[in-house]
């Protein structure tokens, strides 16, 4: 680890999401940082510390670690600094670890959150970590829960409204619109036999995905933006098995094997359904598309 030039002021988690609530301690963080003339830093968790505490634990990430860091990155603050939650690192004391942090991060001030614990078993809570900061020489301060319509903003929260598919819930909490992004892989091709040749995003398996439905979304190819029906489920009609999340590109028509694909959701438009024959899906096609124009073109 780098040790910075000056004293730092630091916060701890896996901020998942970079929600407003997030957004809102960063903003903390980086202004205390700023009149003490000290820098800004996160320690942020590569993976959730529950993977280590429960092995029934499958991680559903709302962003990736690159751009967790980039969110951050954006929110003015001065470093960030990845690390992998491990054993070890849960069973460090909390005097311990606030030494670490002191010792190699020149610590002089922490930022944390409402329910914020760090060490062996939770033991630093914000009235041990108080006490510990006032005889080793740094200060606690502790923001609390933002609350976005009588509801608190929590990661939780977001990934449960991004699994029922209620996109616009999880895009007011996270202050933008939920994306996935991935690579287009192999699909069957059957949507350039109907005439909708649609792009199969293959999304790592550790990410929030939406609940299958047909969602208007915003597509990213290269930098630039594109209209998209997007559809994720298991294509019943054609009695496809396991989920795919499969985007059609209004006005585009290269190829997209293999290229990254960033696909911003703006609405969900309906329950994915099973057709009696291939004509009522197409059908039904043409209405989806029609309203995703129309839902992206409104101002």
């Amino acid at each position: 680890v780098m040790t910075p030039d000056s004293d730092s002021v630091l916060t701890i988690g896996v901020f998942d999401g970079v929600h407003k609530g997030h957004r809102q301690l960063l903003d903390m963080l980086t202004s205390e940082a700023a009149a003490r003339g000290f820098v800004s830093g996160v320690i942020t968790f590569r993976n959730h510390p529950d993977s280590i505490f429960r092995t029934d634990f499958r991680p559903q990430y709302i962003t990736s670690l690159d751009k967790r860091i980039r969110l951050m990155k954006d929110c003015g603050v001065d470093f960030v600094l990845p690390v992998t939650f491990d054993r070890e690192t849960a069973t460090l004391r909390a005097e311990d670890f606030a030494g670490l942090l002191q010792q190699k991060l020149r610590m002089r001030g922490l930022i944390v959150g409402p329910d914020f614990a760090m060490g062996h078993k939770r033991e630093g809570d914000i009235e041990m970590l108080t006490a510990l900061g006032s005889k080793m020489g740094f200060t606690v301060q502790k923001v609390d829960l933002m609350v976005n319509g009588g509801k608190a903003v929590r990661s939780t929260q977001i990934r449960q409204a991004i699994a029922s598919g209620d996109i616009s819930a999880a895009s007011e909490m996270l202050g933008r619109h939920f994306s996935l992004s991935g690579k287009v892989g192999q699909g069957e091709k059957r949507g350039r036999e109907l005439g909708f040749p649609t792009a199969n995003l293959d999304v790592p398996p550790d990410m929030a995905v939406p609940a299958n439905g047909i969602y208007a979304t915003f597509a990213y190819v290269d930098g630039q933006r594109y209209m998209a029906a997007t559809s994720i489920g298991t294509r019943p009609t054609f009695n496809g098995i396991g989920r795919t999340i499969e985007a059609f590109l209004l006005e585009f028509d290269s190829d997209l094997y293999n290229r990254p694909v960033r696909l911003e959701f703006v609405q969900r438009l309906r329950d994915e359904l099973k057709f009696d024959d291939v004509e009522a899906l197409l059908d039904q096609m043409n209405i989806d598309v029609q309203q995703t124009r129309e839902i992206l073109q409104a101002p």
